[in-house]
């Protein structure tokens, strides 16, 4: 309890004094461009506009960020924790966002939804998406089920991949290696390695984008106990085109592939495998867009097809295929009232196999026949913004779902922005409802699938405030309320039986988020968060109470960078699955604290920089996941080359 409290008020005073010391602080003003975020709205709007926090995460930060996966980098915001990052680069990822689960949150590419119906919650993986092929992320928190529908619950990741540049002809390489040790190793051995290049350009009306990119890591057991280490191989590639007809009229389409390969352990009896997870994406979409006075008309279609296999004493077969439709109109009135006006289409479907007791071929558990669904959704959202400060945001969808029927679902979220002579202090609320579709797997998997299952629903409040200070600052705090009802649980029905089922009690997450953006000087930054986290106690597990994320960034001169960031996680619980007494059993996580250190240097000014990172620098010893493996001290050395 002390721990927390020395963090919890550090973090608290120094958005106090710093936040809130506006005059003392007339000396440092640095230059920044207005803020313009899109995921809430799909207008491009001003930050100080939008009714929710949204954290977004730009190219010029990314670009501070070399070495870290997308998944290491998203897990830093204000009420997400990621686990599975800190552990073999293979182990599998867990979405906790406001005390949610994989489910409940929606991730984009962009700007539509991207699925896999061969997982359990039908989530992305992000262990398959490249860091050096995106330009930018937004995060928005909270439910966007008008917006983007099933799976919006608790958020929805948008990320931006990059596109061409405007030279005829370009040329980007980038090429990580470092080390990768648990904490009582210290031979510093290189065992992973990253690489990636892309050549793009525009030559009048056309422009192109082919990259590729390819992970190799090893050295690490992915149990705790393990003697043998347990590699990942992933490659992606990544092409785009797009042709400018007039200014009226542009079409893009894209290509992608994304692979993988992770060794794993046994899981159960905690002991050395050779258990491999082989995972096969492939993706093809195009997006074209038709504007006139004030408004336009986008098209997004994607398809995606999944292959995984496991290969462990249980084989399994995975393939899955969804299609994606998003047609909506965008007006804007009079730059006070914008709508957005669409239908969202969408059809997945799966086939499992195993192999049977006794037997050595695969068997067919679910056919493509039965598993599957389709979901039709119109719906509307508008945004007006006064010149008295009045914002307003609100959204009616439609969900029309082949296996459960019909489902509304609606947000309401006012703010008020107030100019003051330092900057602006806003407030902002928001009723959002949402609601979560059953996976296919949940619901046509022989043994414990459930056709019956209805989908999850979720009531979302928000409240807060957020003051910036020209140049200098911006603090914002939030209070989040989410109720969850018919929760879909893995249900022991006796007699070692299980299936699905919808649970009749209701579960409420609820919680505080902090964010604090300081120019300490015109080089220094003070970026800190966080999150405190109450969810009732049968949904806690492997979520923090209290979170903190704190990054010093300072830009020692034109051509070096170098950043400081820590972070605390507080006590959780985990479960395990003892094979002697054959029940799942509930473990307390001790906290822990992490220290990394960051620095690049631009030997040519935008062509070549060379960066260095060092994670865990006090080699701190912790668990992330009960008997699987952490990292400890690494280093990561790498340059980015442009021509």
């Amino acid at each position: 309890m002390n721990t927390k409290t020395i963090f919890f008020g550090v973090l608290a005073s120094s958005i106090s004094v710093l936040g809130f010391a506006q005059q003392a602080a007339d000396s440092l003003k640095v230059e920044q461009l207005e803020e313009v975020v899109v995921t809430d709205s799909r207008f491009n709007l001003k930050r100080e506009n939008s009714g929710k926090v949204i954290t977004k995460i730009t190219q010029k930060e990314l670009q501070n960020l070399q070495g870290k996966s997308i998944a290491e980098i998203i897990n830093n915001t204000a009420g997400i924790e990621i686990n599975g990052v800190k552990s073999n680069a293979g182990q599998n990822l867990s979405y906790f966002i406001r005390g949610s689960r994989n489910r409940q949150v929606l991730i984009l590419i962009d700007g539509i939804a991207v699925t896999d119906a061969s997982q359990i919650a039908s989530t992305y993986d992000l262990r398959l998406l490249n860091a050096d092929q995106v330009e930018s992320i937004e995060i928005l928190k909270g439910a966007a089920s008008t917006l983007y529908g099933t799976g919006a619950a608790s958020a929805v990741i948008n990320i931006k991949l990059k596109k061409a540049s405007k030279d005829a002809f370009a040329i980007n390489l980038k090429s990580t290696l470092g080390t990768n040790q648990n904490q009582y190793e210290n031979d510093y051995a290189v065992e992973n390695f990253v690489n990636s290049v892309s050549i793009n350009g525009t030559v009048e009306k056309f422009n192109y984008l082919a990259s590729f990119g390819h992970q190799f890591t090893d050295g690490l057991s992915a149990i705790a106990v393990g003697e043998e280490a347990d590699a990942f191989n992933a490659q992606n590639g990544n092409v785009r085109l797009g042709y400018n007809f007039s200014k009226a009229f542009t079409f893009n389409a894209y290509a992608s592939f994304d692979k993988f390969k992770a060794e794993f352990d046994d899981g159960f009896g905690f002991a050395d495998a050779d258990n491999e997870s082989i995972t096969d994406q492939y993706r093809v979409g195009i997006a074209p867009e038709y504007s006139y006075k004030n408004g336009s008309v986008t098209l997004n279609v994607a398809y995606n097809d999944v292959e995984r296999e496991i290969k462990s004493s249980f084989p399994t077969r995975f393939l899955a295929r969804s299609f994606v439709g998003d047609l909506f109109n965008r007006y804007n009135f009079n730059d006070k009232f914008y709508t957005v006006l669409g239908v969202n289409a969408q059809k997945n479907e799966i086939e499992s196999y195993s192999i049977p007791f006794g037997q050595s071929e695969f068997a067919q558990d679910i056919s493509s026949q039965e598993g599957n669904f389709d979901i039709v959704d119109p719906y509307a959202n508008v945004v007006y913004i006064s010149d008295s400060g009045l914002s307003l945001n609100a959204g009616l969808r439609l969900n029309n779902h082949s296996e459960y029927g019909s489902h509304l679902v609606y947000s309401f979220n006012p703010s008020f922005k107030k100019d003051v002579n330092f900057g602006y202090i806003k407030g902002l609320a928001s009723y959002s409802t949402s609601f979560i579709a059953p996976s296919l797997y949940q619901l046509f998997e022989p043994s414990f699938g459930n056709v019956d299952l209805q989908p999850e629903e979720n009531r979302t409040i928000e409240v807060g405030a957020e003051v910036k200070i020209k140049d200098k600052a911006t603090v914002s705090v939030v209070y989040f309320n989410r109720l969850e009802e018919n929760f879909v649980d893995f249900v022991d029905l006796g007699s070692f039986q299980f299936q699905y089922n919808n649970i009749e009690e209701d579960f409420t997450a609820s919680g505080i988020e902090v964010v604090a953006d300081v120019a300490l000087t015109k080089a220094l930054q003070l970026r800190a968060n966080g999150t405190y986290t109450k969810v009732d106690e049968d949904l806690n597990l492997r979520i923090p109470e209290l979170k903190v994320n704190a990054t010093l960034n300072y830009q020692i001169c034109d051509a070096t960078f170098m950043s400081l960031s820590y972070q605390f996680n507080d006590d959780r619980n985990d479960s395990f699955f003892n094979s002697n007494t054959f029940a799942s059993e509930t473990v307390m996580l001790e906290s822990y604290s992490l220290l990394d250190f960051y620095i690049s240097h631009k030997l040519v000014e935008n062509k070549l920089m060379l960066f260095a990172n060092v994670s865990n620098i006090l080699n701190e010893e912790y668990r992330e996941l009960f008997g699987y493996t952490t990292k400890g001290r690494n280093i990561n050395i790498g340059f980015t080359l442009s021509l």
